[in-house]
């Protein structure tokens, strides 16, 4: 890495007090932008989606799990798949430490993927999550709220992806996203909001972790770095390897 020019104390701190303007005015700006995002119209879910649980089938209402809001995580994680999206899997990484202060917020968070529920429980122990997560393979979930495709949608694209047309080629079978639900008293439930692919970096701590570090994300496409968390030794010991060959 080649570091930036070095300067004195008394520059250092000028230049830091000019980016601490701007930051001001993004946070200012956020808070504004969750004002909207608060603002926004609601849609009454109509149709009827039933998923597996580990303690059951249980509808979309009942997945709030007596809570009046609910966040899903559309974790990539396919039927047949033998693990699930790395990237994914790091947001994920995410969920376990939160989930107390959501559910005493009321708001209950959760995964949701086509992949079967003996898939979700098996690669769930292997990562060591307990955060609740449900398997959508018996309904259209996925599809209705463009985190899945069929063979034949992308084999004719485009598909619907962020709110926009995404070429096919770009596209995958699976795709992530958070969407979020609003329960009333009347067990009426209503999807207040969505969003996909960049939209989800903000609940990725170690990203803004490292856009605060000196080397900030370091890579040369997005996420090419990331691997599942019980990985990275093994890529580790393969790169001094392929490096000792080489």
């Amino acid at each position: 890495m080649q570091h930036n020019r070095i300067v004195s104390q008394e520059e250092w701190v000028a230049a830091r007090k000019a980016l601490l303007a701007r930051e001001k005015e993004f946070t200012h700006f956020r808070d504004k932008l969750n004002e909207e995002r608060m603002a926004l119209p609601w849609v009454k879910v109509e149709k009827d989606y039933v998923f597996d649980t580990p303690t059951g089938r249980k509808t979309l209402a009942e997945l709030f799990d007596g809570r009046s809001q609910l966040m899903v995580y559309h974790f990539m994680f396919g039927p047949g798949w033998e693990a699930g999206c790395p990237s994914c899997s790091l947001l994920a990484d995410h969920f376990g430490g939160a989930l107390i202060h959501l559910n005493h917020h009321d708001v209950t968070l959760m995964a949701v993927s086509r992949a079967t529920l003996h898939e979700i429980e098996a690669y769930r122990k292997r990562m060591g999550w307990r955060f609740p997560w449900a398997s959508s393979s018996g309904n259209d979930f996925n599809y209705d709220y463009h985190v899945s495709f069929t063979k034949d949608q992308l084999a004719n694209g485009p598909v619907l992806y962020n709110f926009a047309s995404l070429d096919a080629a770009n596209a995958f079978e699976e795709l992530p996203g958070l969407s979020a639900f609003y329960r009333d008293d009347a067990g009426n439930v209503f999807h207040t909001y969505s969003t996909y692919a960049r939209g989800l970096e903000e609940m990725l701590g170690a990203f803004m972790f490292l856009d605060r570090a000196p080397k900030g994300r370091n890579e040369t496409t997005i996420m090419d770095w990331v691997r599942r968390h019980d990985e990275y030794e093994a890529a580790a010991n393969l790169h001094a390897c392929c490096g000792a060959d080489g």
